[in-house]
Parts: structure tokens; sequence; C-alpha cells
């Protein structure tokens, strides 16, 4: 793998002395003293907001700490930004996406760094040096592809390549992961495997413990930005970090299964539903109280059931209905109006406005109910704090941008917003991504509680776990059609899969409840 260079195995390639970082007088990072190991692979976990990002980010010159000093081959470091921490070949790959949408991969991999010859630009040397790359990585990216119209996960790869590019002696991954399927997930561990081979050190900042522990060398468990413990990875279990990071044990993951709360009422009732290829005579049910889990791979119409629903995609043909009364959903407003919620899966591009406030986040969905006239009555708005107070966001950091709250705060306010009016109906499409293992509890908690209620749930979800650990029943898509519908008692993994990969996936078997 000739994209790296090799670098010495002993001693620390990085020492942190007393980091401490705060955001508008929150504080992040508290005392924290941590040396990685030259050549290892480093995990970095802890619950959202635990400062496991901030401190991978300081380490690579994203932001500067506001005491304490970073050392780096033993020299006091003062980098002010990243382009310092790559001199010293410090690379990070941050979680979010950092990229140039309207150029190539080609151009974004060797943005700043393009190879020249006699004062231009040498393609050529670029293309040879990017298919070395795509051959160290394993990654298929066209060169000449645009990257803000690649899917997430590819351009996750692109972020690598770049790093790659680099001579990265170094390497920072902040969630690097979160949005890759599990086949995509399994050849960037063996990436990373590999670059340690190479003697290049790994700072692996993750909230998935099973890759975590099946990849680093060493795990640090961060809590409210104190170090809790740096410990070797052999020996070490999920159970072990969990309780680490909590400062308790957690206890069961999914809450008690509770009955549909009114098997007699249908709250939706979808009939042939068609859009273009992504939806194909789409019918399902979903009763009052229940959950119903949607399985299937990336791409098989998931998200575009929800989005069509929720009247963001227009239909091209099919009815819904809502407790009986027929929906015509033209826009998002006619759904929120009609009773429908949806948490969308992209919560920074689709869900929050990330410079606005928590309880600004939470009233703009109702903002009619919220007014006595056309002045926001402050009585009213008290309401957002108990809801707030429900999801365990804590208080001071309800005045302050969402941007500067943690995966899991993000989360919770997403769901707040649309829970200040309980709907009838509630489209949660990755509920829990990007959240540490309290805060999927939480939420967890939450939607059951709904469900109870008598709201109905269609909960879209990568995690088939989370699927069969949350769902009254589940219903599998593949290339935009429901290919089996399974009582939760009869669901499996290996079932659902079967269903999900088409292997014995047909329309009979559908009927007959089995994949």
């Amino acid at each position: 793998m000739s994209a790296v260079a090799a670098a010495p195995r002993t001693g620390a390639i990085v020492r942190v002395e007393g980091i401490g970082k705060r955001f508008a007088g929150i504080k992040a990072l508290d005392d924290v003293t941590l040396e990685i190991e030259r050549g290892t692979i480093h995990g970095l976990i802890g619950e959202n907001g635990a400062g496991k990002s901030t401190l991978g980010k300081i380490v690579a010159g994203v932001i500067a700490p506001s005491e304490g000093r970073l050392l780096v081959d033993g020299e006091p470091a003062d980098y002010r930004d990243p382009g310092d921490a790559i001199a010293d070949g410090i690379v990070s790959v941050q979680q979010e996406i950092a990229l140039v949408p309207k150029r190539t991969a080609l151009e974004n991999v060797f943005l700043g760094i393009e190879p020249t010859r006699f004062g231009l630009v040498d393609d050529a040397a670029a293309r040879a040096r990017y298919a070395e790359l795509q051959e160290a990585s394993g990654f298929a990216i066209d060169p000449e592809a645009i990257v803000g119209g690649l899917r997430v996960a590819d351009q996750q790869k692109v972020e690598v390549l770049r790093a790659l590019a680099r001579n990265a002696r170094l390497l920072v991954m902040d969630e690097p992961t979160a949005a890759l399927t599990p086949d995509e997930t399994e050849s960037l561990l063996e990436v990373a495997r590999t670059l340690r081979e190479r003697g290049v050190t790994i700072v692996f900042v993750s909230h998935f413990l099973e890759e975590v522990l099946a990849l680093a060398d060493t795990v640090t468990v961060l809590r409210n930005g104190c170090l809790v413990q740096t410990t070797p990875s052999a020996g070490q279990t999920p159970e072990r970090l969990v309780e680490a990071m909590l400062g308790r044990s957690l206890e069961q993951t999914f809450p008690e299964r509770r009955p549909v709360a009114d098997p007699d009422r249908v709250v939706l009732r979808a009939r042939g539903l068609r859009r273009e290829q992504a939806l194909r005579d789409v019918s399902l049910e979903i009763r009052a109280g229940e959950i119903l889990g949607v399985a299937g791979l990336v791409g098989s119409g998931r998200t575009e059931l929800a989005r069509a629903i929720f009247g963001a995609d227009l239909l091209d043909a099919g009815e819904i209905e809502l407790d009986g009364r027929p929906l015509t959903a033209t826009s998002p407003r006619n759904a929120v109006d009609a009773g429908i919620a949806l948490v969308p899966e992209d919560r920074k591009n689709q869900g929050l406005l990330m410079g606005r406030s928590v309880r600004e986040n939470v009233g703009l969905a109702h903002l009619v109910e919220l007014c006595t006239g056309p002045i926001l009555s402050r009585r009213k708005q008290g309401r957002i704090d108990d809801l707030l107070d429900r999801l365990e966001v804590p208080e001071h950091r309800r005045g302050v941008a969402a941007k500067l709250l943690s995966g899991g705060n993000q989360q919770k306010v997403l769901f707040a917003k649309w829970l200040l009016e309980e709907p009838l109906l509630l489209l949660a499409d990755e509920p829990t991504r990007g959240v540490d293992v309290g805060a999927k509890r939480a939420i967890y908690d939450l939607i059951a509680d709904l469900a109870a209620s008598g709201v109905a749930v269609l909960l879209i979800s990568s995690e088939l776990e989370e699927v069969l650990g949350l769902a009254h029943r589940v219903v599998v898509m593949r290339l935009g059609e429901v290919v089996a519908e399974l009582p939760i008692a009869e669901a499996s993994e290996d079932r659902v899969m079967r269903a999900a990969f088409g292997s014995t996936a047909t329309a009979e078997n559908r009927d007959k409840g089995a994949p």
C-alpha cells in the first residue's frame, strides 16, 4: 500500500496534557491528559456530549484548546488551523462531510495539493495517484463523479481518500462508519487495519462499541468532558464500556413491548402507492398504538415511503387514509395539519435549523398554537420547557444554537419539535442515527410511550436489532416493494435479511406472512 509512508512504531506520537475546552461558557473537556501510542488504533468513546469529538478535533488542529497543551513527537504543537496539523502529518476525517459539492471526486481528493508540471496541474499524475489510492483503499469511486451527487457513504469514502492523499501518519476518524452499510463498514475497518500495519496511527471516534472493540488496540472512555479510563481493548466488553460511559449499568436495551393500544382502529391505511421507480404498489396498515417496523437495504424505498406519506414527495398513484378519512398530503404543511409528524433521517439538513436555539426549533412547527393573536405567549411557551424536561434536555442548553448540542440532544430536540402537539401518526426515519447508547434508550422509551398512548408509529431503521426490539410487526421492502410482512413473533434477523436480499421473496409468500 504505497499511499502512505511507514513511521516508527514506538512511543507516543501525541500527548495531551490538562486539556480543557469551553464553548459559550459550557465546558466540553475538563483537564484531560492522554497519550496516543504510535502505530496503534486508539478508540475514543463516550455518550454524545462526552467530549470525544472535541478531543479529536483538538488533536487534528480543527479547534484550539481553552487550556492545557498538545505535544506531537514530544514537542509542543500550537496548531492555528487544520493546515498546521496536516503539515505535521495529522489529518482528520470529520463526522460532518467537508467536501466541495460541485467539484469532482478527483478534484476534492487533491484540493490544495494538486500535482503540477511546469506550473500547471498535472492531470495525468493526479489520475495515476488517484488510481493508486483506490487500489490501496479498495474504494471504487469514479474520479469524475460530482461529489454533491454521491450518496453520503460514497462522500465519506472520498474524505478518506483525501486524507490518504496527504500521507497521513496520524488519522483522526470521527464517526466514519455512521452512514455506511455493513459491507462498506467492514471495508473501511479493513483499510484502517492495513494503515496500522504500515505504521499509521489512528484515533477512532465512534459510538459503535462492537466496531471499536474489533478494531482498536486501546480504548479511552470520556464522560461529561472528563477522562474516565484508558485500557487495552482486549478483555473489554460492550457492557463494561457502557457502564464506564454512563457511570451506571445500562438496563435492558429495549423497553418492554406493550400490547397495541387499539388494534381495531386503523390510523394509517395506504393502498397501491406508486412514485416513479422508488415505490411500486406499496400497501400497508398501522393501527392505533402499533409500531410498524420497516426493514430493507439502502435504496429499498423505506425513506421514500415516509416522504410520500408526509407529502414531501408527490405520489404518481395510490390512496392514503388517516384515521378513516382520505388524506391528500400535497405538502408537509398539509400532513402536519392532518396529524402526521416526520422525524427525518438527516436532522442537520432536513430536521433542525442548526443556527437557531433549542426552544426556537421546538416551537417552529407550532407557532399558531403558541401565540395569543400575533404575539408569542410566554405562558404557552412554558409547554416547550415541560416537554424538554420530559426528554431530559439539559436546561442550560435550551437557549443555545442547536449546532452546539451533542447528536443525542439534537435528536431529542427533533422529537420535541413534533411532539408539542401529539400526532396521530409518527414517521420515524433512522431515529437513533449518530446517537449513543444512553440517548438511544431515552428515544426508545419515548417511542414506546407514544405508542402506548395510541400514536401509530412507522419505524424505519437500518439497525435490524432496533426494528426487532421495538416493533409489533415488521414489513420488509426491496426495490420499492413490500416483499414480506411478519408478526414480531415470527420475525428474525435471518428471515428479514433473506427477504431484503430477495432470496425467496415473492408476492405469494408475502401474503402468507413469510419471506
